[in-house]
C-alpha cells in the first residue's frame, strides 16, 4: 500500500521560513509527480508547486521567488523550502503523489498546518 507522510509544519512569523517534507513509498516514488497543495480556511485546495519524475518543476505565481521544491530519489522525499512567508500562506499543506501512464493513480498525505502570523 502506498504511503505518503508529511512533516515540518508549524507557526512562524511573517518573513520567516519553514521547510516541509513529504516521504512516499519507494515502490512508486521515482515514477511519480509529487506536489504540494495548500488549503486556506474557507478556500479551495490549490497547487503550490510540483515536481515531475524527470525533475521538471512548476510553481504557482504566489510561490515563485519564495518557495523551492526539490526531490531526493535516494531518500524518497520531496521538500518544500518556504522563505519570506506571508500571512496569506497560512493553511493546511498537503502532499500529493501521482503515478501511472496518465497519472491515473494518486495518494494524498494527511496534511500539515502552516500558520504565519503578522
Amino acid at each position: 500500500q502506498v504511503q505518503v507522510v508529511e512533516s515540518g509544519g508549524g507557526l512562524v512569523q511573517a518573513g520567516g521560513s519553514l521547510k516541509l517534507s513529504c516521504a512516499a513509498s519507494a515502490s512508486i516514488f521515482r515514477i511519480s509527480t509529487i506536489g504540494w497543495y495548500r488549503q486556506a480556511p474557507g478556500k479551495q485546495r490549490e497547487l503550490v508547486a510540483n515536481i515531475r519524475s524527470g525533475g521538471r518543476i512548476n510553481y504557482a505565481d504566489s510561490a515563485k521567488g519564495r518557495f523551492t521544491i526539490s526531490r531526493d530519489n535516494a531518500k524518497n522525499t520531496v521538500c518544500l523550502q518556504m522563505n519570506s512567508l506571508k500571512p496569506e500562506d497560512t493553511g493546511v499543506y498537503y502532499c500529493n503523489v501521482k503515478w501511472g501512464a496518465t497519472a491515473e493513480y494518486e495518494k494524498w498525505g494527511q496534511g500539515t498546518q502552516v500558520t504565519v502570523s503578522s
